[in-house]
């Protein structure tokens, strides 16, 4: 299949781009370059260097590519940098989104894949939360990609766009062959930031809160392999062309880690101390968020095999070292 990946020079799209060339796809990248890296691209994928606010950039990279296939993963993600700026991510994340739509059904686009995200389930009512959860984001972010996921259901009723949308719980770990080593730009995910407070980047890692209702008192969080999202992305296509009917999955472990547990798997793997300090809890931030991946199980066949904590640390640390 001819497919386009909207972010694809960044963390989790050049994850996506390779196993999409892996499995034989004809993969095209269109990004802006504002957090993804040359250094993410593949000489075996097509590149064209566009923002997603500019529309005519869109509609000349998808006509001339016409793809059959779109994943978009072009959207801000800092949860708490939502609640300060939230005109940013409306801007981006949402005029942003609604701009790849639009090209996407000029262009003829069939199967739409997006990077949807956990935190439009909001606090958890119950764990693991499955698909069947209330959608109440505690965070802007969260909203919208909740928004988009609307957005989708509409142009499948209205233009008969098929779409998939992923709902992450947590994205780490670098590529297990070693293959992309490309470091994230100001980094906002846990794993990351203990890496820069290991380095030497960070003069410390901020623990936000530690009076949580979770056994050490930080929060927990169900954290998966970006190998593991990516082979998900790969098999929402193959579901998409062979039932050609949306579907909204979560893409998980069911298995939780707090932020002490991935502090001391970092010191085990590293062989050194991380400096953190603990302060406030941050407004939106759950106790915990753990996944019901099993109805992605039931209908791809997807399960995760990379996603224990130790190889999750051990491919980010090894990034890093490369770095």
């Amino acid at each position: 299949m001819k497919i386009a990946v909207i972010g694809g020079a960044g963390y989790i799209g050049s994850h996506t781009v390779r196993e999409l060339l892996d499995q034989g796809h004809q993969v095209a990248v269109f990004d802006n370059l504002s957090s993804g890296l040359t250094q993410n691209l593949f000489s075996e994928a097509s590149f064209f260097e566009g923002d997603i606010l500019n529309t005519s950039a869109l509609h000349s990279f998808l006509s001339q590519f016409k793809p059959e296939g779109l994943v978009h993963l072009a959207a801000f993600k800092a949860a708490g940098e939502s609640m300060i700026a939230p005109e940013k991510y409306s801007v981006n994340n949402i005029t942003g989104s609604l701009n790849i739509l639009n090209e996407a059904i000029a262009s003829g686009v069939s199967y739409f894949v997006f990077s949807s995200s956990a935190a439009v389930y909001g606090a958890p009512k119950y764990m693991p939360v499955n698909e069947e959860h209330p959608t109440n984001p505690e965070n802007y972010y969260g909203y919208t990609k909740l928004a988009i996921e609307q957005y989708l259901s509409w142009y499948d009723k209205l233009k008969g766009l098929k779409y998939a949308a992923l709902r992450y719980f947590n994205a780490a770990g670098y590529d297990i062959k070693g293959r992309l080593t490309g470091l994230e730009k100001n980094p906002a995910n846990l794993i990351p930031v203990v890496m820069e407070a290991l380095i030497g980047k960070r003069k410390e890692l901020l623990v936000f809160g530690n009076d949580y209702d979770t056994p050490d008192g930080t929060g927990v969080r169900d954290y998966i392999h970006v190998n593991d999202l990516a082979v998900g992305h790969a098999m929402a296509f193959k579901q998409l062309q062979k039932t050609n009917s949306s579907f909204i999955v979560n893409l998980g472990v069911q298995q939780g880690a707090s932020v002490l547990d991935i502090i001391q798997m970092a010191e085990k793997v590293s062989g050194k101390k991380v400096p953190y300090r603990i302060v406030e809890r941050r407004p939106g931030d759950p106790a915990s968020l753990i996944a019901d991946p099993s109805k992605a199980y039931s209908l791809m066949g997807w399960k995760a095999k990379h996603s224990d904590l130790e190889t999750l640390i051990e491919t980010t640390w090894k990034a890093y070292q490369s770095q």
